[in-house]
């Protein structure tokens, strides 16, 4: 098990950025996948990214390909998400998960994630 922190929602305009981090705790950090997913008020919860355990395989939902950017630094503990060019329809909770199974082109991506943190909100104004 892991404990996740997440930080760096709040309230941004149409067109700006924000970074979220997702600090976790213990020593095995790196033996951890870690995604994002999302919940919009209404809508299913939804994977955004993840990542793999030594950060060689990202994958990307389609809405935010090309906008959004993961990435981890293992020394750290931390999992970040760099959002740009951020539109309303990113307006979410953003939830930071680990998964022991590896991460790789094969796999499902939003499977097997066992371990969250509480959420961070993002709102993202017209």
């Amino acid at each position: 098990q892991v404990q996740l922190v997440e930080s760096g929602g709040g309230l941004v305009q149409a067109g700006g950025s924000l970074r979220l981090s997702c600090v976790a705790s213990g020593h095995t950090f790196n033996m951890y996948a870690m995604g994002w997913f999302r919940q919009a008020p209404g809508k299913d919860r939804e994977i955004v990214t993840a990542i793999s355990r030594n950060g060689l395989y990202t994958y990307y939902s389609d809405p935010v390909k090309g906008r959004f950017t993961i990435s981890r630094d293992n020394a750290k503990n931390t999992v970040y998400l760099q959002m740009n060019t951020l539109k309303p329809e990113d307006t979410a909770d953003y939830y930071c998960a680990a998964r022991w199974f590896p991460l790789s082109p094969t796999s499902v991506p939003q499977m097997g994630f066992d371990n969250w943190g509480q959420g961070t909100q993002v709102t993202v104004s017209s």
